[in-house]
């Protein structure tokens, strides 16, 4: 159930009757817009404006880092007449350009154009590039594709996999030496020699329940795990993930638009407390042969192995292991040759560990830099190979909340971290023993920074943005933070906005009378009148997997909110305790076992202290909306406090806990068994016969992630208890909802014409 990202985000390098009525109103908003849009730009936000005429579109940077000195890649447009685009070197320092690879050395034998390139690995000195495209959905991204190899001194270009059906290899990439690329193929790994094109199968299962060397659905998604092995240091091995969903029970997605008759698609889905697919990490040479399955204890169903990674300094083989309730992490050294697996360190909490990836190595390998809450805060720890010396790098009343790069030759850490003010971000540093903490953002920069830190840590590509306030993308020397240029500074956006009717926006402190102090932003409209009262809209997400509450550039989403102020709407969001807003273990963790109970206690609590403290609002039209777990709190919202909210907006929702997987729920709620109240009465669904308002349900039927069956099962209680309500099916839409022409539009203007009709906005005598 994570919150869903609806606008641009930071650190940008490179989401009956009564409907019909809602439905109607949707297209004429967005015709009467569409036929206006040639007229002279006025201060007044439409959706057509926002959702369907790009005309509030930022730019962002493309650059990528290569992964030495302080030179990055670009594509640029091409001057040599084919089409496409080159490949360019920059250095950072002078701005030198170099084109690496032109859009013509992009053109297949016998093709007339360039490859549609959509990413692209270097192989360590360069000679060859690695290109994808022609890239398929698999779940949330683009995973599944074709690969082709460059060798740029013999100028020549060769698609990888054989036979292999078009768009059907998976996570290509380039042995250490770039003689071989290993990729996934129908759940089996590969490894193809790039000269000779000769292709062995490193596994070779049949069964489509063995998953070798990428995941199942609830691991890609909770962990964010996708490519699932990984070659060794010296090229002769590759390490990779197993996993064995039989027996696992599934769910169907129904297709009832594409033909005649309805398609179903089964995935393997693990509910809360169902069985888990088996995972095991196992090591196989390049060459082919047996694999050797590292000894991991425990019962492989009931464990999580989320993190895989060679120690380049002993050829051992990293893993971290969670145990099924995720509150104890054990980090492992495996030999590769024999199997043997022994522990390094071990984080346990009370409630959950938060697991880190991609933990980083000090002092050539003999200390490994790790996260942990141990002392009540996220900080960032260290521990010698043999497990015993455990030494603090950070330290204080604030969290980290990123590791952003590991300077060996200058002994640095830089994170980021907001030890003042939760809502924003900025760079800090820390030698390797923990002395000489220090904020490397300049001061007088309110908001959130982003960072991306060359291979030399000489250089940064920063990312920075208010809530008001698009991004601009600079590249800075560290550590002075001295800018050398700007990438992107979105000034015709900035330009656009100017000219809008500006709304009032603050960021403000709520406390409650349980002692609790939230943060909360508010937009007012542009003719806010204190001696009016005017509705209030609250956008909720609440869960502990994101926050709404941050100083950083929101988008069209924002947009949409501004839009509303427009109109005559007060806005305003509150981060309840227990989402991930960086304020210690105390805060995020006061949700454990009580996920849906706590957080609309406290966002009631919250409007009510609005209430008091500002009599501009209109205590009798309250409305809330949000999306995926904002879903879930906006309908506990409806139905726990009915006498407070009068209008809600309801997307892809999971209105009952037991219906979400294993990884997600069971970390912040337990296992269901234990834990019955809890999961009982923090599933909206056991309450549904207490609403009194008015209630907008949304879904996609094809919703991978929060099920449609959810939105259903609601459906059938309100039924049962004859509560009135509204739905909007997406036919064969996803979580995202985004998918087919016009999608976003009408869903925004279906939201827009609702809020209008059951919340009427401006501002009313007091």
């Amino acid at each position: 159930m994570k919150s869903w990202s609806l606008g641009i985000r930071d650190g940008i390098w490179v989401v009956g009757l009564a409907w019909c009525l809602a439905l109607g109103a949707g297209h004429r908003v967005g015709a009467a817009e569409g036929a206006a849009t040639n007229a002279p730009a006025s201060p007044k936000l439409t959706l057509q404006r926002i959702f369907g005429d790009g005309e509030f579109g930022g730019d962002s940077f493309g650059g990528r880092w290569l992964d030495e000195g302080h030179r990055y890649t670009t594509f640029e447009s091409t001057t040599n007449g084919v089409g496409g685009r080159d490949l360019v070197a920059h250095d950072a320092a002078t701005g030198a350009k170099e084109v690496l690879v032109a859009s013509s050395d992009f053109i297949p034998k016998g093709e007339s154009g360039p490859l549609s390139v959509e990413g692209h690995w270097w192989s360590k000195d360069r000679s060859r590039l690695l290109i994808y495209t022609q890239s398929k959905r698999v779940w949330r991204t683009n995973s599944r594709g074709d690969y082709w190899v460059l060798d740029r001194t013999a100028r020549e270009l060769r698609k990888l996999g054989g036979d292999a059906q078009p768009s059907s290899l998976m996570f290509a990439r380039f042995s250490p030496d770039g003689t071989r690329v290993a990729y996934v193929r129908e759940r089996n790994l590969y490894v193809e020699d790039v000269r000779t094109h000769e292709i062995i199968a490193l596994t070779k299962s049949t069964s489509p329940t063995i998953i070798n060397g990428t995941f199942d659905w609830v691991y890609e998604e909770e962990f964010g795990l996708r490519d699932g092995f990984r070659w060794s240091p010296d090229g002769k091995r590759i390490a990779y993930w197993q996993l064995d969903t039989t027996g696992l029970r599934e769910v169907p997605l129904v297709d009832n638009v594409d033909g005649l008759y309805p398609k179903v698609q089964w995935i393997p889905y693990p509910k809360v407390g169902e069985q888990n697919a088996s995972c095991r990490v196992g090591v196989v040479s390049a060459s082919g042969g047996e694999t050797r399955w590292m000894e991991v204890a425990g019962d492989p169903r009931n464990q999580y192995l989320f993190d895989l990674a060679w120690v380049e300094s002993t050829g051992d083989v990293l893993l971290q292991q969670l145990n099924r309730l995720q509150n104890t992490n054990h980090i492992l050294l495996a030999d590769p040759t024999s199997g043997k697996v022994s522990t390094l360190a071990v984080d346990r909490d009370d409630a959950w560990v938060d697991g880190h990836q991609n933990l980083k190595w000090l002092d050539e390998g003999k200390r490994l830099l790790f996260w942990s809450q141990r002392d009540g805060w996220r900080h960032l720890h260290t521990v010698d190979r043999k497990g015993r010396k455990v030494r603090t790098l950070t330290s204080g009343e604030f969290d980290v909340t990123d590791l952003v790069h590991a300077d060996p030759d200058q002994d640095l850490v830089y994170f980021t971290a907001s030890p003042t003010n939760a809502t924003q971000r900025y760079l800090y540093r820390v030698r390797s023993n923990g002395h000489g903490m220090e904020r490397v953002t300049p001061g007088g920069q309110p908001g959130t920074h982003g960072y991306q830190i060359s291979a030399d840590g000489k250089f940064a590509v920063h990312t920075y943005s208010r809530f008001h306030e698009p991004p601009v993308i600079e590249m800075v020397t560290l550590p002075d933070h001295k800018v050398v240029r700007v990438l992107v500074e979105n000034q015709k956006l900035k330009e656009k906005l100017a000219t809008l009717d500006q709304p009032k926006t603050e960021f403000l402190k709520v406390p409650l009378t349980n002692g609790v102090v939230m943060d909360a932003w508010m937009i007012r409209p542009p003719d806010f009148d204190p001696a009016r009262k005017y509705p209030l809209v609250v956008y909720v997400y609440g869960e502990p997997a994101g926050t709404t509450v941050t100083d950083s550039w929101g988008g069209k989403s924002y947009l949409w909110h501004v839009m509303l102020a427009q109109q005559g709407y007060v806005v305003m969001s509150f981060d309840n305790r227990g989402t991930s807003a960086p304020r210690g273990r105390a805060w995020q963790k006061a949700i454990y076992r009580q996920v849906g109970i706590l957080a609309p206690q406290e966002q009631a609590l919250a409007i009510q202290q609005v209430l008091a403290t500002q009599p501009s609002i209109d205590p009798d039209r309250i409305g809330v909306w949000g999306w995926s777990g904002g879903g879930s709190m906006t309908l506990n919202a409806m139905f726990k406090f009915p006498d407070l909210y009068k209008v809600g907006i309801s997307i892809a929702s999971v209105p009952n806990q037991r219906f979400y997987d294993t990884i997600y729920q069971e970390r912040y709620m337990g296992l269901p068994a234990d834990n019955v109240d809890g999961f009982r009465n923090g599933s909206p669904i056991h309450f549904a016969s207490q609403l009194k308002g008015e209630l907008l349900l949304i879904h996609g039927t094809g919703d991978d992630n929060c099920h449609y069956q959810g939105a259903e099962a609601l459906v059938d209680e309100l039924i049962r208890h004859n509560r009135p309500f509204r739905l909007m099916a997406y036919p064969n839409r996803s979580h995202s909802i985004s998918e087919g022409t016009g999608t976003t539009l009408h869903l925004r203007g279906l939201m827009t014409s609702f809020l209008n009709e059951k919340l009427p906005a401006g501002g009313l005598p007091r």
